[in-house]
Order: structure tokens, then sequence, then C-alpha cells
């Protein structure tokens, strides 16, 4: 497989307790995950190390985190970097507010060469900012390599954007992967379903991963079925096994 597969935490926002959720991980056949605030509180230092030995204690690595905001207040970003040195993670999938960008994405660079760690941009969609080629573009203009993209496919079909061209094109700053599909209904409102089965072109997907040698964090996400994510994510892990396998 092009690099390995974890699982969005987000995707059992139904539980908070981390041990349950680190075998419900287990239970769709995976063993890595990528945690959101709703599992971790990324302002509380004085947790992580109990939040990490408790998916080490279960065979799960915790291998990126996020999405985070980064403010550009440093004091107050430090933590979401020492979160991933507790954790061993060397990636964090992020978000940038547009107002101070400058200070933001400056504080986000040195913490990140700090922590020798990767940022991604979380492309969330056609209403958010960062959501376009054309404005991940510009930003990846403005910045080093540390800072590169967190390609979310299912947020990119929702902007109208073709998510195997933004492998192709972004392939040394694609520094994550959310493997993640929609459908949409007549007012365009999106849904959730098993990755390949709606709008998302999986092979291909995975043929672009593979011809451009990806190597960064491959993140299935599944936001369906709240009560019982477990059967829909297990149907996602086997199909992106499929395509993806070497």
């Amino acid at each position: 497989m092009a690099g390995r597969l974890s699982v969005q935490s987000f995707c059992f926002r139904g539980t908070r307790d981390n041990a349950a959720v680190a075998a419900m991980v287990k239970a769709c056949g995976l063993s890595a995950i990528e945690l959101c605030g709703v599992h971790a509180d990324f302002q509380k230092p004085e947790t992580f190390a109990g939040v990490v030995r408790t998916y080490r204690d279960t065979g799960v690595v915790v291998v990126s985190s996020g999405v985070n905001g980064i403010s550009g207040d440093e004091a107050k970003d430090r933590p979401l970097f020492e979160f991933l040195k507790a954790a061993g993670a060397r990636c964090m999938s992020v978000d940038f507010g547009l107002d101070d960008f400058g200070a933001r994405l400056r504080s986000a660079e040195r913490l990140a060469e700090e922590f020798d760690v990767r940022l991604g941009i979380h492309n969330h969609g056609g209403r958010h900012w960062l959501g376009s080629s054309q404005a991940l573009r510009w930003v990846f203009s403005q910045c080093g390599p540390r800072v590169g993209l967190s390609l979310d496919t299912a947020w990119a079909l929702d902007a109208g954007e073709d998510p195997v061209k933004m492998i192709e094109e972004f392939g040394s700053r694609l520094h994550l992967v959310h493997l993640k599909d929609f459908v949409f209904d007549r007012a365009r409102r999106p849904e959730d379903v098993v990755v390949g089965s709606g709008n998302l072109p999986l092979p291909k997907v995975a043929a672009a991963l593979g011809k451009d040698g990806f190597r960064g964090e491959l993140v299935l996400e599944y936001e369906g079925d709240v009560a019982n994510p477990v059967p829909a994510l297990a149907e996602c892990v086997l199909a992106i096994e499929r395509e993806l396998a070497p």
C-alpha cells in the first residue's frame, strides 16, 4: 500500500472514551489513527501522555492530529506541536483563518521547523477559502515545503476540484490524504458513503498516489452512521486496500 492507512477519530465522535475508540479502530482492521479535538484536548499538555498511552496499549499508533486551527500566537499554538512530539507523530492537518494570515503562516512554519513536522492544509470544500487549487497554489508560493496539503478527496469534489489532478499537481507538497467520498442531492448537500462507491474515482486516486510515490499519511474518513460507524468503515478499508495494495 502507498503509505500506512489510518482513520480520523472524528468518525467515532459518538464515543468519547479513547479505549473504546481504539478498540473500534482495531475492529475496522486498522492500527493507526489521526486524533481530533473530540478525543484529545490539545491545550492540556498534562493529558497528552495518558491519551497516547491508551492507544499504544491497544496497538494503535497516533500518526497525526487535526484539523487544528493555527492562531498565529505561538504560545497558544505550541501545545498542538507538543502533542505531536508526545505521540511521535510527524504530521498535522491544519487550517488558517484569512485574517492575519501572514502572521499565522510564519508562526506555523517556525513551529514546524522547531518540532520537525509537516503541516497539511485541509481543503474544506467550496465555501472554504482554502478549498480551491488556486488559493492553495498561492499559499504554497508564500512558504516553504513544511507547509503543504492535507487533501480531503470528498471536499475537493464539493469544491468542483478533481482530487486526482490535485494529487498530481501538489505531489511534492502532499503531506496527508483524507480518503473520503460524497454523493450529493439536488440541493448539492453532501452525504458520506463508503469510499469508492460515490463520486470519488478511487482507482484513479490510487494510481495517482502510486505514480507520485506518495509516502505521507493516508487517513480514512467516513462521517456517517455516528452510532455504529465500524461496519461502513470496515467496508471502506477493504475497498481502499484492494486499490492501494502493492
